[in-house]
């Protein structure tokens, strides 16, 4: 066989190879969780409520309820996030801190299953149960008025805060660094897998048209991990009443840092809106 004939074979193969590999371990391409904790809200000085939230198929996730230093107040929004594919809850202290001071909401952070302290493996069926869970504990044992309530999610995050935004009562959606789905993200991280060996889909784009309440989508420009373009596409297909920011230089998960105070202005904006 010719040379050129076996380098071809070679590469065919290989190329093959990866793709049933990409396929068998896809979760593993989707999640990447830590168990290990960069920093505490103890560390911080930071009030804070430590839970542990059961999900109704019997995991265990952790949580952490952080109110706000202002005095309470009836008109207090408070924001359920559900973080990206990454790290742990420990990881988005940083933004509560700063949503503290520069909008004065109360925080949940909730890990998903496999994530942090949490039970469990994570999948995609899996991390919209455990933002139920963690819902359902805002609203039927903190008492959190859903007029009062914000449901945020960053990267993947936003896939899980859009389907439970599909289910429950909530003043508002945001939406940050989000995607179309992860058959469109896979044809720009992994091209080479047949988009219909994809098993996990995140719909985004074809469930936010059915979201009734207020929709905030921020993207940075510079994103290199989810096109700008795409959270342009979630925008354009969300209903109103809905607002975009664009936030200049920002990458992928540095937005509410580069975007400075246009982007905690916004955040304002939005809750004040809501009222």
């Amino acid at each position: 066989m010719p040379r050129l004939g076996r380098v071809f074979i070679t590469l065919l193969v290989s190329l093959v190879l990866l793709t049933v590999l990409a396929v068998k371990f896809e979760e593993r391409f989707i999640f990447f969780p830590s168990s290990k904790f960069e920093v505490t809200p103890t560390a911080l000085g930071l009030r804070h409520d430590e839970l542990t939230l059961v999900t109704p198929d019997g995991e265990r996730l952790h949580a952490w309820f952080l109110p706000s230093s202002v005095e309470p107040s009836t008109h207090r929004y408070t924001v359920l996030v559900c973080h990206g594919n990454a790290g742990n809850i420990s990881h988005r202290l940083d933004r509560t801190l700063l949503m503290h001071a520069n909008v004065g909401t109360d925080v949940l952070l909730f890990d998903y299953r496999g994530f942090g302290n949490s039970s469990g493996r994570p999948d995609e069926s899996g991390t919209y149960e455990d933002a139920r869970a963690a819902y359902r504990y805002l609203v039927d044992e903190r008492g959190v008025d859903e007029s009062r309530l914000v449901l945020f999610g960053e990267s993947l995050g936003a896939a899980v805060a859009l389907q439970l935004a599909t289910e429950v009562d909530a003043a508002g959606l945001v939406l940050e660094a989000s995607f179309t789905s992860i058959r469109d993200m896979a044809r720009v991280a992994y091209p080479f897998i047949p988009n219909g060996w994809v098993k996990t889909r995140y719909e985004n784009i074809e469930k936010i048209p059915t979201v009734k309440m207020p929709v905030l989508v921020l993207h940075g420009t510079e994103d290199r991990t989810v096109p700008f373009a795409q959270g342009q596409s979630l925008f354009e297909a969300a209903n109103e009443p809905k607002r975009f920011l664009a936030i200049d230089g920002a990458s992928h998960s540095d937005t509410f840092l580069v975007g400075g105070d246009a982007y905690w202005q916004t955040w304002k904006d939005f809750l004040a809106s809501l009222s």
